[in-house]
């Protein structure tokens, strides 16, 4: 990725303003909308060895929350002067093909893509200052997930296509933390405040399927969750300066002793970039991490 000197001195991709406030890829990561001090920027994703700019606004100082739809002329904008106003521009917030969910501290509100119309209001949800909910972007699987207590890590998931709560599911035993749905909308993966574990449920019948451990002790900030397009991936990144790669691998078992039981699954986890200090291995001078499910772990090496 190119990085140009901006004229304020300050380096960015090609020229980014200072004072970054938020980034995010739209729906089928495409293009990166950034938000920061000056407004926002969209650039596309075609190259992988430049980003360029394809549009700019200064319409709205201080953005801290931007998301286009899909490749679309359809941008929203939320500014940290006026956080209750939302500015759509045709030149978070969660937007899918059909759908737009604006979530508040203690309601959302969920409007048609199409004609910005009120199709629904959830009022007296649980308290949600960071306004976390997922949508799923898949036109017949039009979920939307949030926070079902403030005090655990409970999930509710909503069909925001027929207007009605498909499922809850006992996620964690803290408030969640992350939350992501899978291109397809049949998966969701979730985090709580601790961040050790990651857990992955089938939807819309909230069963488990996945669960990686991060960690044991140390307790993380995760940021954010996010599936490859093909769903074999899971993505995670924290306050750690670490990226967790997880793969989604199903094992089957055909002894007969086994048929009534669920399937093992196998997680891996790789580090990337390395930038905190790590405590060499005994063996090979390797950088040792580790991964597990349940009782069970592996260990990742990482060469220095």
């Amino acid at each position: 990725m190119e990085t140009a000197e901006g004229s304020d001195g300050t380096s960015g991709p090609s020229g980014l303003a200072p004072g970054l406030g938020c980034a995010s890829f739209n729906q089928d990561s495409t293009s990166l909308a950034v938000g920061t001090g000056m407004g926002y920027k969209l650039y596309s994703l075609t190259s992988v060895e430049k980003l360029d700019c394809i549009h700019e606004s200064a319409d709205s100082p201080d953005v801290f929350i931007v998301e286009r739809l899909f490749s679309s002329s359809l941008v929203v904008v939320v500014s940290t002067a006026l956080p209750r106003r939302m500015n759509v521009y045709q030149p978070v917030v969660c937007c899918s093909s059909q759908r737009l969910v604006v979530c508040l501290e203690e309601s959302i509100y969920i409007h048609n893509i199409k004609d910005m119309k009120l199709l629904k209001t959830l009022l007296n949800t649980p308290s949600n200052p960071s306004g976390l909910c997922a949508l799923s972007v898949n036109h017949s699987n039009s979920y939307l997930a949030h926070p079902g207590s403030a005090t655990i890590g409970e999930i509710v998931v909503y069909d925001a296509n027929i207007l009605s709560t498909v499922t809850m599911i006992p996620a964690h035993d803290t408030p969640l933390a992350a939350l992501a749905f899978n291109a397809q909308g049949t998966r969701l993966a979730s985090a709580s405040e601790r961040g050790t574990v990651i857990r992955v449920f089938s939807i819309p019948d909230g069963q488990r399927l996945f669960e990686f451990r991060r960690g044991m002790k140390r307790y993380v900030n995760i940021s954010s969750l996010s599936f490859s397009p093909d769903g074999q991936f899971l993505c995670t990144s924290s306050n750690t300066e670490t990226v967790h790669i997880f793969k989604l691998e199903q094992l089957g078992i055909t002894h007969s002793k086994h048929k009534g039981l669920q399937s093992h699954f196998k997680a891996q986890s790789h580090f990337y970039p390395l930038p905190l200090p790590l405590t060499p291995s005994k063996q090979g001078g390797g950088v040792r991490g580790r991964n597990g499910i349940g009782p069970k772990s592996v260990r990742v090496w990482a060469k220095p």
